[in-house]
């Protein structure tokens, strides 16, 4: 009788972490923004002059993998594993199936050209290695990817696709 007594708590036990670790998956991947892809690694030489640099060919794809939802990037953040971020701080509308690239560089975000600047010439994205966060605006992630060139860019690009 014991013995069933401590393997109907081990079951149990069992059962709990399973329903306690499912909500935590079901909330990573019940968010309609995605990270679609990342130029980590931007063409040519690195360069982070604001005038003559190439940060702008760096970049990350946020895409809306929504059917029906329309969703404002305000508010929404996106960061590397050391820190380095950026926060949507005006309104930008991505309607269903719609993306947009954050680039590196001088310029300003517009919904017509799928674009935001980070207002930053320095590069973030680590050419061997990093991770890439999408947190909303209450600070949850989103969506991540942690890559590195050897082991998750097989073309050499410099481009890497974690959502089709």
């Amino acid at each position: 009788m014991r013995k069933l007594s401590v393997i109907a708590a081990a079951v149990a036990t069992g059962a709990l972490a399973v329903l306690a670790a499912s909500p935590a998956q079901a909330v990573e991947t019940g968010y309609s923004l995605k990270i679609r892809g990342v130029q980590y690694d931007a063409p040519g030489a690195d360069s982070n002059s604001c005038s003559t640099g190439n940060t702008a060919a760096e970049y990350v794809t946020i895409k809306n993998y929504s059917t029906t939802s329309t969703v404002n990037l305000k508010g929404y953040v996106v960061k590397d594993a050391t820190g380095n971020s950026y926060t949507f701080t005006a309104n930008h509308y991505l309607q269903p199936g719609d993306f947009v690239k954050l680039r590196g560089g001088k310029g300003t975000e517009s919904d017509a050209s799928n674009v935001a600047y980070r207002n930053n010439c320095n590069f973030i994205w680590n050419n061997d290695r990093d991770t890439v966060y999408l947190n909303t605006p209450s600070g949850k992630t989103a969506d991540s990817h942690a890559y590195t060139k050897s082991g998750s860019d097989s073309d050499g690009n410099g481009y890497i696709t974690f959502h089709g």
